[in-house]
């Protein structure tokens, strides 16, 4: 055992998984109780939700009470003002951006989907809040756009778009909690799942943005060298202290911390019922944009992905009940492995799996753009990952993509009635 081993033993995450964020915890407990009677935490998130993307639109600090009662403006910590590293962590995003659009959807998710408990709270609170699964996907995703979504190492600064998205998490969590304890006390099994969003789940949640990500990459023929993984993981792990992740108080994760840290989050894989409903939705929601005769590629692409993880998460589609891949994707996949199994390069299969890579998640961010570009916290990317990405985000653009998407999903429709019919015949 050496010493990165020995610092992660199995107990450090016993006790990360019964430890919550006391100090903001007390905070949101002092204000709850001063609110007028009626008003509870589910009020308190939908609020918060709308100030925050009012605050990130108009770059200030968010006015509100629960903002003023914390130190919303701190700096980043002496070790995380490293401008180099951080311009390198956040350029990993702005250089495989739509890469990384595909990882979000077809791995980072779904690994949250296979902890219970995370599951849970994010099929029943956000269901809650904003009455869409989705729409907590589409904050996800806003979230990787304002700490990494451009080459400037000030988004964590106070006042920044990413600097006010990790203070704001932080409170949103401690609501969440409040939450948890206000509608299902009862049924939430503490001593199985620890509070909710507890710091063993926050680590989780940097390892997937960082490691997870990689891994993902790496599947899709984008592989990082140790320096871009490494400002990645920092840049992550300033974003993580900010948003009260015990694991980075101190000082940042480091790439000797991945293998053990993985090795132990492996063991929280499991099947529910509600990291089942989330799969199902996250699909629904990607294969609908998808164009006709390319409805099956998120589900193939998810599969492909996971198809040689490690620490239990080859498991991970079986776990969350995804679909079988599309038969061309599983002939295109077969070909590449066979031929990186024998040491030989793919060459125009890589290629071609790379399109196919960067078409998915074009169409993934064109998704989020088109179902959540406005109401309490719009779904916007930066004018010039848009440019580059070739996407338009004006109201006329979204219009017409609408009445395409209607048009592919009437001809789906009728094409697959004669199908339906077929089958009515056989029975």
């Amino acid at each position: 055992m050496n010493d990165h081993d020995e610092r992660w033993p199995e107990e450090r995450f016993r006790r990360l998984r019964q430890q919550a964020d006391p100090d903001i915890d007390k905070v949101v407990a002092d204000y709850l109780t001063s609110q007028p009677a009626g008003r509870g935490p589910l009020d308190l998130v939908k609020a918060t939700i709308e100030e925050l993307g009012r605050a990130k639109r108009e770059e200030r600090v968010p006015a509100s009470e629960i903002f003023a009662a914390i130190d919303f403006a701190r700096d980043l910590p002496e070790w995380g003002d490293d401008k180099a590293m951080l311009a390198e962590g956040q350029a990993v995003f702005a250089d495989y951006g739509l890469y990384q659009s595909a990882a979000l959807f077809c791995k980072c998710l779904p690994m949250a989907y296979v902890e219970v408990s995370s599951a849970k709270v994010l099929a029943g609170v956000s269901q809650l809040a904003t009455h869409s699964l989705t729409r907590r996907v589409a904050e996800t995703g806003q979230m990787l756009v304002d700490v990494m979504g451009l080459k400037a190492t000030d988004s964590l600064q106070p006042g920044r778009p990413g600097h006010t998205t990790a203070i704001g998490l932080r409170i949103l969590h401690s609501f969440v909690r409040a939450l948890v304890n206000e509608r299902y006390a009862d049924q939430w099994d503490t001593g199985r799942f620890g509070p909710p969003v507890n710091q063993e789940l926050l680590l989780a949640t940097i390892f997937d943005f960082s490691v997870v990500t990689w891994e993902a990459l790496e599947s899709m023929g984008v592989e990082l060298n140790e320096r871009q993984r490494a400002a990645h993981l920092y840049t992550w792990s300033v974003f993580g202290h900010l948003m009260g992740v015990e694991a980075c108080r101190d000082g940042p994760l480091t790439l000797d911390d991945v293998e053990p840290v993985s090795r132990q989050l492996g063991r929280l894989y499991e099947s529910s019922d509600e990291g089942r409903r989330l799969m199902a939705m996250l699909l629904a929601e990607m294969e609908e944009f998808m164009y006709l005769g390319w409805r099956k590629l998120p589900r193939s692409l998810v599969h492909w992905v996971f198809r040689d993880a490690k620490h239990n998460a080859d498991r991970v589609p079986e776990l969350l009940g995804v679909p079988k891949p599309a038969w061309w994707c599983t002939a295109l996949f077969t070909v590449a492995r066979a031929a990186h199994q024998r040491g030989r390069t793919a060459g125009p299969v890589d290629r071609l799996i790379r399109w196919l890579v960067r078409k998915a998640g074009r169409h993934i961010v064109i998704a989020l753009i088109d179902r959540h570009s406005d109401g309490q916290a719009a779904f916007r990317i930066p004018a010039e990952l848009a440019a580059a990405w070739r996407i338009k985000q004006s109201n006329r653009a979204v219009k017409t993509r609408e009445i395409r998407r209607v048009a592919r999903k009437n001809v789906r429709r009728t094409l697959r009635a004669p199908a339906r019919g077929l089958k009515g015949l056989r029975t």
